[in-house]
């Protein structure tokens, strides 16, 4: 007996899952939402919110977009990383951070039309599933995902009203598990995945406590706080992490993976903070207190048959880089479209096939980058001299050492300089969230030649028009000079060109393909007297086609083909790469 019928059950109401629903809705997709607790994130976990996320939340429409600035602590204020022994205390070092410093600020501004911030979770997911129930969405709290069957025509779950203690049969035609990284879901398809859980023991403290005297001079979203002979972590190194300028802090203090998770109560809670923000008279409003480990997994295949899994139930990662709900959000993206389109019959069932070719890659380039910088922490540690010994009075002699004046002392305080700022490639590596190129049969590329990083590609993002690539970000302007990004020209559900003077008969291609495939496809001609103006060259400076060329834009804003000219059979040729494409036959 099925209780719920629906077009697609979505397990998980964190940034993954909210998303998916998010946009399926706004697609006009019938969704399924649920969640095996009471209410949404009760701590803010994720926060560093970066520009493509940010134009994943512009797609579904500017007043959601600004609805999360609104929530969220803007770029300057997420500052320099700042490296001290306490935020009273000695600072060691800074690097700017999140594209503060003026040269990457410039990159971001010239590379999106969206601003990167810290929202934390517990804002973010709000947003998204608040979205998500307006515009259709139906969803059920304290409801626990048990198990699926997968037949012909969709999936059967079973599922736990935890309130009456019942089970209840929930129909759909495809199941999404974004049910965190302790997946059910996933575990029942058995998704394949490399790496291991548990790698490391961290702690969450957080808490209220006025600190702006210590702060609001010099602000961040992250203070590194290192401490020989601290009571655990080794080194000794906590983080003392801004949640709400400057009065609401989450410490993330570390424990023996090896041994029983520690009993974090309200004394042990206040020692932490006291340390940490050297003030041993701090009074704290203590919140809350969590244990959590660190993992280095992911799953090498995101899906299998009517089954997907997103998120963290496929990533799974410290929090390094900042990168978690960023990919679980750009995952919905990938993901919700093709849905739709096989759902309305606009496209075979083997589009869904490229969502797990896509994504899978940049789960495991997440995963590889976080961890990798938690390692890079290594050379801050090593110029001061806190790998050479167990002893605490030692370590903190070495470190004292950089202050002298000699040959030694100098060569030590470079050794610290270069490996602080070293961590741009955890703190600013613009490349790593703007670079994701695709490779699957729904991008073609017809032998053209992709064109090489010109510059490291995780510092730097390189925009181009290579099919795979997201479509750059450019300012053109109407007719009546209000300008617009690409980006708003673009995605919402539906395929879209850009072609200019020359290109006329794209045009009508596009219309004949509209018709024939019963799609939507958003034409954009750019040239003088045309839609859009290019009056400051920013587009064809990086478009990489002719006037006359034809760029082709899936409905998640990444090119899947182009032509660099125009070619004679153009309604031909235009046709078959959208069958291709959408796989119809």
């Amino acid at each position: 007996m099925t209780d719920i019928k629906t077009d697609v059950l979505i397990v998980g109401t964190g940034p993954a899952g909210s998303s998916t629903a998010a946009l399926l809705s706004s697609y006009g997709i019938d969704n399924v939402l649920i969640n095996n607790y009471s209410w949404l994130a009760g701590t803010p976990r994720a926060h560093i919110t970066n520009q493509r996320t940010m134009e994943v939340l512009r797609d579904l429409g500017k007043e959601v977009e600004a609805e999360a600035y609104l929530h969220a602590t803007e770029q300057d204020l997420m500052g320099e990383n700042i490296f001290c022994t306490s935020l009273a205390g000695e600072e060691l070092g800074r690097m700017k951070s999140w594209g503060k410093h003026p040269n990457s600020r410039a990159e971001h501004l010239l590379s999106s039309p969206s601003f990167m911030n810290d929202l934390p979770q517990t804002f973010m997911e709000p947003l998204l599933y608040k979205t998500a129930c307006s515009r259709g969405t139906q969803s059920r709290m304290s409801t626990q995902y048990l198990s699926h069957i997968e037949d012909e025509d969709g999936v059967l779950s079973t599922c736990l009203d935890k309130l009456s203690n019942k089970e209840i049969k929930i129909r759909s035609k495809y199941l999404v598990g974004a049910d965190g990284g302790n997946s059910k879901v996933a575990e029942n398809i058995d998704l394949p995945f490399e790496g291991k859980m548990g790698v490391g023991g961290s702690m969450n403290i957080l808490f209220k406590a006025d600190l702006s005297k210590y702060v609001a001079h010099r602000p961040s979203v992250l203070y590194w706080v290192l401490q020989p002979g601290a009571d655990i972590g080794g080194i000794g190194m906590g983080l003392v992490r801004m949640i709400r300028p400057w009065n609401e802090w989450l410490i993330v203090w570390g424990y023996d993976i090896n041994q029983p998770a520690p009993k974090v109560d309200k004394d042990f809670a206040t020692k932490v903070a006291r340390d940490l923000v050297g003030d041993p008279e701090l009074e704290i409003d203590l919140l809350s207190v969590s244990t959590w480990t660190v993992n280095n997994m992911y799953a090498k295949k995101m899906s299998k048959g009517r089954v997907f899994c997103a998120g963290d139930a496929t990533h799974r990662h410290p929090p390094s880089n900042g990168l978690g709900s960023n990919t679980s959000i750009q995952d919905g993206f990938n993901l919700a479209w093709k849905l739709a389109y096989v759902i309305k019959d606009k496209a075979g069932a083997e589009l869904l096939d490229t969502y797990s070719i896509e994504r899978s890659p940049i789960a495991k380039q997440i995963v590889t980058r976080a961890n990798q910088s938690i390692a890079e922490f290594g050379p801050i540690f090593e110029a001061l001299g806190l790998t050479d010994t167990q002893d605490p009075v030692k370590m903190k002699k070495n470190m004292d050492e950089r202050k002298q004046n000699s040959p030694k002392a100098e060569k030590q305080r470079q050794a610290l300089r270069e490996a602080i700022a070293f961590k741009k490639y955890e703190f600013d590596a613009h490349g790593v969230e703007m670079n994701h190129r695709y490779k699957s049969n729904s991008v073609l590329t017809e032998g053209d030649k992709e064109p090489e990083f010109k510059k490291d590609k995780e510092l730097f993002y390189q925009p181009t028009t290579y099919p795979g690539a997201r479509i750059p970000h450019a300012w053109v302007y109407d007719k009546t000079g209000v300008k617009h990004s690409l980006l708003d020209l673009c995605g919402k559900g539906n395929f879209s060109i850009f072609t200019g003077i020359g290109g006329e008969e794209w045009l009508k291609a596009a219309k004949n393909t509209e018709t024939q495939l019963g799609i939507k496809i958003q034409c954009n001609i750019i040239g003088p007297d045309q839609d859009f103006e290019d009056h400051a060259g920013e587009w064809s400076s990086i478009r990489e086609i002719s006037d006359s060329g034809l760029i082709l834009v899936r409905p998640d804003q990444h090119i899947c083909w182009r032509s660099k000219d125009m070619i004679s059979n153009s309604s031909e040729k235009l046709m078959d790469v959208m069958k291709k494409i959408l796989h119809k036959r």
